[in-house]
């Protein structure tokens, strides 16, 4: 499968509905107890990008972007609304939002990832699609800044310094993100009468590991 590095329009996303989804496997015992696991080491995301649509030129535009994908064929980005960004919805991107590595002298090469903690339990998700521009890094608590100390592999989410950072010297980083996703469906089946009527049409889209 090709992924095409182009975002579905961001206007037809918003209101759209959707979120991260676990698998989790559930024995349970004779005695009643649960025996609980799961084969997956990262979540996956579900939308559907039908709730969004309010008119028929939107309408128009959602069935060009998926025919340009040829539907399952090619994956694409999407603006999830409700988690777009290393900080809080109501903050500004900083540069010490996420501690994304740690220096040894050696290594220049970081990885973008978002921590999610609750508790003493916490979750690190890679993020693999930087939105172009928004890319903010620092060591130590100094920022530093793109195409003069480091720059961004926007298809990989791979940060790579022009100088490694002395030992244990923090790398942080800040930036807006889109979610690598594909049409969970080959087919669109509207009526215009139907959808003047307030019944919008059902397209699942679902986030791929890139």
């Amino acid at each position: 499968m090709a992924f095409h590095e182009v975002r579905f329009p961001a206007d037809l996303s918003f209101g759209s509905m959707g979120g991260p989804e676990r698998r989790t496997e559930i024995v349970t015992l004779t005695n009643g107890f649960e025996e609980r696991n799961s084969p997956w080491a990262h979540s996956r995301r579900r939308y559907d990008a039908g709730v969004g649509l309010r008119s028929l030129d939107d309408m128009a535009a959602l069935i060009a972007f998926f025919e340009a994908r040829g539907g399952q064929l090619h994956g694409f980005r999407w603006k999830d609304w409700t988690d777009w960004k290393s900080c809080l919805p109501s903050r500004a991107v900083a540069f010490d939002d996420q501690v994304i590595g740690q220096g040894d002298g050696r290594t220049v090469e970081f990885r973008l990832s978002k921590l999610y903690r609750s508790g003493a339990a916490e979750y690190r998700r890679p993020v693999a699609k930087p939105v172009e521009g928004t890319v903010r890094v620092g060591i130590g608590g100094v920022e530093k800044f793109e195409t003069i100390d480091f720059t961004c592999d926007h298809e990989t989410g791979v940060i790579r310094l022009k100088d490694a950072p002395m030992r244990d010297a923090p790398v942080t980083a800040g930036f807006e993100f889109d979610v690598p996703v594909r049409f969970d469906t080959d087919r669109i089946a509207v009526s215009v009468a139907t959808f003047q009527a307030g019944d919008v049409p059902q397209i699942p889209v679902v986030e791929v590991r890139t």
